[in-house]
């Protein structure tokens, strides 16, 4: 049992995390975040956590059909919207990080030393690409974006299980399959300043792949469910499309796939099959 200080401690961190979450200013989110520093278990939600994040009035949030036609990576108006697109999947990623700290409840205290990591990466990485932005005479909001990240977190609002399983396993770990043909791309074109940014950001995601899938393993575990089968029919039952390749084996080794995981992922490339591998890795992937 905890005592006063350590309960008060608890809920002051809870408080912080949720304060970041609603903060509207990027700057300030960033600002925030940087300053969070984990003290122990969240042991009772303070408050629901919003069904929509703090975030700017702009970008303005289009359906993705909506979205301007990419343009070539030869062109400065081709980077920048490239690089807009990837701030925008690491500022969301930032509230979905902050979401798993203080929606899921009464977890290990090592699962929110992980989660918040993962927030202050994902703040760094949003610097970062914004620098970028500023350095083409623009800023993150000048176009349009979409919002299928955020409705992830919400299809897995009420399990801890589903988010780790769907989110890091799936949208970052795509990630992870399209981020070195993009580093390319823009290493062909001179860009050398960005393409130092995604492989920052690339060695950051396999860690983040990495904590996804230990507390997926852990919650199996938990459970008494088999991970591998969980995972698979999750994949079966809550996704549309199909499988994209080729996969990037080594990094998703790295981020905690099994053997058995990738050859059955692969076996769907190659066969074209359902399930989808998610819509903010589809922005990603659709600017290679």
């Amino acid at each position: 049992m905890m005592n006063v200080t350590e309960e008060k401690q608890h809920r002051d961190f809870a408080t912080e995390v949720l304060s970041a979450l609603l903060a509207t200013d990027p700057t300030e989110k960033v600002t925030q975040v940087r300053a969070l520093h984990c003290t122990g278990a969240v042991r009772a939600a303070l408050l629901p956590c919003p069904g929509v994040p703090g975030r700017p009035a702009r970008p303005e949030l289009v359906a993705p059909k909506q979205l301007p036609r990419r343009r070539a990576l030869s062109t400065q108006a081709g980077r920048f919207a490239l690089l807009h697109a990837l701030a925008h999947i690491e500022f969301n990623a930032i509230n979905l990080a902050l979401d798993a700290l203080c929606r899921f409840v009464d977890l290990p205290v090592a699962y929110y030393h992980d989660w918040l990591q993962v927030a202050q990466e994902e703040a760094e990485h949003f610097v970062l690409l914004r620098g970028l932005l500023q350095a083409m005479g623009g800023d993150y909001g000048d176009l349009p974006a979409h919002d299928g990240l955020w409705e992830m977190a919400m299809d897995t609002a009420t399990d801890p299980l589903e988010r780790m399983a769907l989110v890091p396993r799936v949208l970052e770990a795509r990630g992870l399959d399209v981020t070195p043909a993009i580093r390319e791309r823009l290493q062909e074109v001179g860009d050398s300043a960005a393409a130092a940014v995604l492989e920052r950001i690339e060695t950051d995601e396999r860690g983040h792949v990495a904590i996804g899938s230990h507390w997926f393993r852990y919650l199996c575990e938990q459970r008494g469910l088999d991970a591998e089968q969980t995972f698979r029919q999750l994949l079966q039952e809550r996704y549309r499309g199909r499988i994209q390749g080729p996969l990037a084996l080594e990094a998703r080794r790295a981020g905690g796939f099994s053997e058995q995981e990738l050859l059955w992922l692969q076996k769907c490339v190659v066969q074209n099959q359902h399930p989808v591998m998610g819509s903010a890795a589809e922005e990603k992937a659709a600017h290679v």
